[in-house]
């Protein structure tokens, strides 16, 4: 008998099931701490790169209040799209 083989009068299926259950969730977790900390380096990148050359007209040593309104609202946009983007590939793993 291997190793993955249940041995007569031992373990239920139940509980090969519970071990899966808890294998899947971990992996699970462990693909959505990996895929956040990627889009979070992709975000950090893609925002100073997209929202500089969208809203930073004359560069300074200062924002005016226009080029300050405009990185807040890019960024905003940012961490609105990353969420919709999330929520949509965490639903699909359910």
């Amino acid at each position: 008998m291997d190793s993955f083989s249940t041995p007569s009068g031992g373990a239920s299926p139940q509980v090969s099931q519970d071990f899966m259950d808890q294998l899947k969730n971990q992996l699970a977790q462990a693909y959505a701490e990996e895929f956040l900390e990627v889009l979070l380096k992709l975000m950090d990148n893609t925002v100073r790169g997209k929202c500089f050359d969208k809203c930073i007209t004359k560069p300074g040593s200062s924002l005016s209040g226009s080029e300050s309104s405009c990185v807040s609202r890019c960024v905003d946009r940012y961490i609105e799209a990353t969420g919709i983007i999330s929520r949509a590939l965490f639903s699909q793993q359910r």
